[in-house]
């Protein structure tokens, strides 16, 4: 009798296939990072107040600290080659786990359709700069979509590259991450040069800070818990790709070279050439796709719009959907394939319609970043603790594919932990969402530190209710 809760892309990775080095983590990483929201990133602390440097500051430490689960919940993916699904069996239960794993899913789910309208959309910008269409005149919208008809087939031709290489599998996105890195590389540093030599030297590229600034504190933790949040998804579900490397330092030090640098040198070059669009353009362009618009060469167009794409491409594949593939995946592994769960995420994309959700970029990340980070943290403090601490990184690999073995059904306990963990940030969560002041302001602060909260809560919660229970397996 086939068992239900295999199949052979949740299966354990043979060790002939782990085969990625740390240069290809690190890659993975550089196309992961360097994407059209990194690039803004900064434009929300330096709104909310911060001066250029306190912003990449704040990037630069929020990847170092997300950089920590990143890598221990990438252990017992390449210890095992066992993808996220299947890890959090081992806390949740095989019933349990669809709960995580769903969660993680739906995420991705929001980030794909948003990427693959902001790629699509870069197309339709570029098309308009080239001549080929005339934006002014594109104003018909399609009642039903809310958009024009050129915006949503420029939205498809974006959508039909990611589901060409969803189809292509594992390996695919392995090529095109590592293709892309060295080219996003570049691209990025030649936007930065094209900056410095457009407004006469370095110098002049950077804003004077506000003559009366805003107290520092009060703005950096919540601008800080939301870029812990921006990769607190792959903080999860990284062990899907870390299932493919050769060793334990292969993880780490691929995670470490590809991370913290990528996100922090590419934000500066955001920070660096939005200043030099004042001196160019008389305002601030935070927006590369609006700065496409405006580069007027033909040739600057092609390779910018060529930029673009390839960026949005590679992080929309393996941070969008890569994860819900498993997960979906997990959700009836006899029926439900890798490429199978890849095809629902790409239809899902469509279906909620992303242009909708998506309005203003920095408003709309960072209040979406830190409100599902409180989700998501406690999940990664209860894998954790429950890896390192309680089972000491040993698992009885045979039974997370075991419905009646140690690991089979629902761990309520641990469920209940996930609530627990929960609650404190649902009132700020509530204010910030629905923009009311229905719980005090203190819940306001609380949920300011919401995966730091969660994470911590969960961590210390699920300990305590297990410490007398510590396994081998």
């Amino acid at each position: 009798m086939t068992n239900p809760l295999i199949n052979s892309d949740l299966a354990p990775t043979p060790i002939e296939q782990r085969v990625w080095s740390k240069w290809h983590l690190a890659a993975l990483w550089i196309g992961m990072s360097v994407c059209i929201p990194t690039y803004m990133l900064a434009a929300s602390m330096i709104q909310a107040g911060m001066t250029w440097w306190q912003s990449v500051l704040t990037v630069l430490l929020g990847n170092l600290i997300v950089l920590v689960p990143m890598i221990l919940m990438g252990h017992a993916g390449t210890k095992f080659g066992i993808p996220f699904p299947v890890l959090a069996r081992a806390s949740f239960g095989t019933v349990g786990a669809h709960i995580p794993a769903i969660a993680r899913s739906l995420v991705a789910c929001g980030w794909f359709g948003i990427q693959t309208w902001i790629g699509g959309f870069a197309i339709y910008q570029a098309l308009g700069a080239l001549g080929w269409i005339n934006l002014s005149t594109d104003i018909t919208v399609v009642p039903f979509l809310g958009i024009t008809a050129l915006q949503f087939l420029c939205f498809l031709a974006f959508w039909v590259l990611n589901f060409v290489i969803v189809l292509r599998g594992i390996e695919c996105i392995k090529w095109l991450e590592s293709w892309a890195a060295p080219f996003l590389i570049a691209m990025g540093l030649a936007m930065l040069i094209w900056a410095v030599v457009k407004v006469g030297g370095i110098t002049q590229m950077f804003p004077e800070p506000p003559e009366n600034p805003a107290p520092f504190w009060p703005m950096f933790f919540p601008q800080l818990t939301a870029m812990v949040g921006f990769w607190a998804t792959l903080s999860l579900n990284i062990p899907d790709f870390t299932r493919y490397c050769k060793s334990q330092k292969d993880q780490a030090l691929g995670q470490l070279i590809g991370l913290p640098t990528t996100m922090t040198l590419f934000s500066f070059i955001g920070i660096a050439v939005t200043s030099a669009t004042i001196v160019i353009y008389g305002s601030a362009i935070w927006d590369p796709i609006e700065l496409v618009g405006k580069l007027g060469s033909t040739t600057a167009v092609v390779i910018s719009l060529i930029a673009l794409t390839v960026a949005t491409l590679s992080t929309n594949i393996a941070a969008n959907v890569v994860s819900p593939a498993n997960g979906f995946a997990n959700i009836s592994p006899r029926n439900i394939s890798f490429r199978t769960g890849g095809i629902i995420t790409c239809v899902i994309g469509i279906l909620i319609m992303p242009w909708r959700l998506y309005n203003d970029l920095g408003d709309y990340i960072f209040t979406w970043l830190i409100g599902y980070s409180a989700l998501l943290g406690p999940i990664a403090g209860i894998m954790i603790c429950d890896y390192f601490l309680i089972r000491r990184m040993k698992l009885n690999s045979d039974a997370l594919y075991d419905s009646n073995g140690v690991y089979g059904g629902i761990r309520w306990s641990t469920l209940f932990v996930l609530v627990i963990a929960v609650v404190p940030n649902l009132p700020g969560f509530i204010n910030a969402a629905f923009k009311t002041e229905m719980f005090p302001e203190i819940y306001n602060s609380i949920y300011s530190y919401a995966w730091f909260v969660g994470i911590t809560i969960a961590f210390v919660l699920y300990w305590l209710i297990n410490i007398g229970k510590r396994t081998n397996g």
